[in-house]
C-alpha cells in the first residue's frame, strides 16, 4: 500500500514538475527569453441605432376617410456599424393585423402600412416576412438609413378598419452580417 501511494506521489510530483519547466527560464549568459502568444478572437460585428421605439403616425380626418387618403409619416433614422457586409430588414411583429385597442371591434390589416427609404420612393406594403431596407457590401462606420410611411384609411365610415380606436403595429428591423 505504502508502495502505491509513493508511486502515485512520484508520477504527481513528476506532472506538476514538467508544467512548471514549460513556464520557467534559466540562463548561463544573464538573461532568459520565454514567449506567451496571446489569441483572440473577433466574430462578425454589428450595431443599430434608431432614433426612436415609437413612430406617432397622424391620425385621419373625417375627410381622410371620406376621400380614402394615405398619409405620409416620417419614420425612425438609423445608424449601422458593422465589421463586414451586412443587410438590414423590415417586417411586421403583427401576421395579419393591427392589434386594436377599443370597444368597437376594428380590425386593420398591416398591409394598409406601406415603407420606403425614400419620402417620395416607391412603397411596399409591410408583411410580416423580411424585406431588405438596406445594405452594405463592406464594414462601416455609421451608415444612415430612413424609413418613410404611409397608412391607407378606405373610403368607408362603416369598415371595421376605420373603427374608433388605437390601433398600433410592432415594426421589427433587424441587422445582420452574415
Amino acid at each position: 500500500m505504502k508502495a502505491t501511494r509513493f508511486l502515485a506521489a512520484m508520477v504527481l510530483a513528476t506532472a506538476i514538475g514538467a508544467t512548471k519547466a514549460n513556464a520557467q527560464c534559466s540562463g548561463n549568459a544573464g538573461s532568459c527569453n520565454t514567449t506567451n502568444t496571446a489569441s483572440v478572437t473577433v466574430g462578425a460585428l454589428v450595431k443599430l441605432d434608431m432614433s426612436s421605439a415609437t413612430t406617432t403616425l397622424t391620425n385621419p380626418t373625417a375627410d381622410d376617410v371620406a376621400a380614402g387618403n394615405v398619409i405620409a409619416n416620417a419614420g425612425p433614422s438609423f445608424t449601422i456599424k458593422a465589421n463586414r457586409s451586412w443587410t438590414m430588414k423590415i417586417k411586421s411583429g403583427n401576421a395579419t393585423n393591427w392589434t386594436y385597442v377599443g370597444s368597437d371591434a376594428g380590425v386593420k390589416p398591416i398591409g394598409d402600412l406601406a415603407w420606403s427609404t425614400a419620402v417620395n420612393g416607391t412603397f411596399a406594403a409591410i408583411s410580416g416576412s423580411d424585406a431588405t431596407v438596406a445594405s452594405g457590401a463592406s464594414s462601416s462606420n455609421g451608415t444612415a438609413a430612413g424609413v418613410f410611411f404611409r397608412t391607407s384609411w378606405l373610403n368607408d365610415f362603416t369598415s371595421a378598419s376605420n373603427a374608433p380606436g388605437t390601433y398600433s403595429l410592432p415594426i421589427v428591423f433587424t441587422l445582420t452580417a452574415p
